[in-house]
């Protein structure tokens, strides 16, 4: 496990070692931006079938691209600690053949106006994208593995701007 940065606290543990919902009620709302990607690693002849719609069960990049969407706005549903925000934006992308043959990089963008930042939303959106894909291509292709999920970049709030490098 990841220790936190020098001079952090872990803001959702109480002094008990319980979980809390923080409280941020006192923090202006700032637009704010996160994105994230995750990559479902299957074979060419799969992205071959996704390039030309060609799966049984429809249009996979369609439906994970919509899944994805309707995950980011669901994120304090399924995530217990999240904060209810008003999402403004959501970008699904899906590229084929990304950063390798047979890979689909899913990528996300979730935008709002609020006072805590909407990583959460942005992982969740291509979290579930990812298992909608593996979910419509896993008849043809069993041995597909949703690898790295990260966020890239977020900005706004009082941590300002902040970039995988």
């Amino acid at each position: 496990m990841t220790e936190p940065e020098s001079g952090t606290q872990l803001t959702h543990v109480q002094s008990d070692g319980s979980a809390q919902m923080v409280d941020v009620s006192g923090k202006p709302s700032t637009a704010r931006t996160a994105r994230a990607v995750s990559t479902v690693q299957t074979t060419p002849e799969v992205t071959e079938l996704l390039a030309q719609n060609g799966l049984a069960k429809g249009d996979a990049l369609g439906t994970a691209r919509i899944a994805g969407i309707m995950a980011a706005k669901r994120t304090p549903d399924l995530i217990p600690l999240c904060h209810p925000l008003p999402v403004s934006k959501v970008t699904v992308d899906l590229q084929l053949n990304d950063p390798a043959p047979g890979n689909v990089l899913i990528s996300a963008e979730v935008k709002t106006s609020g006072p805590t930042g909407v990583e959460m939303e942005a992982l969740t959106a291509v979290s579930v994208a990812a298992l909608t894909l593996y979910d419509m291509i896993k008849g043809v292709d069993r041995s597909a593995v949703i690898a790295e999920t990260k966020v890239i970049t977020k900005s706004g709030g009082a941590s300002g701007d902040w970039s995988r490098a």
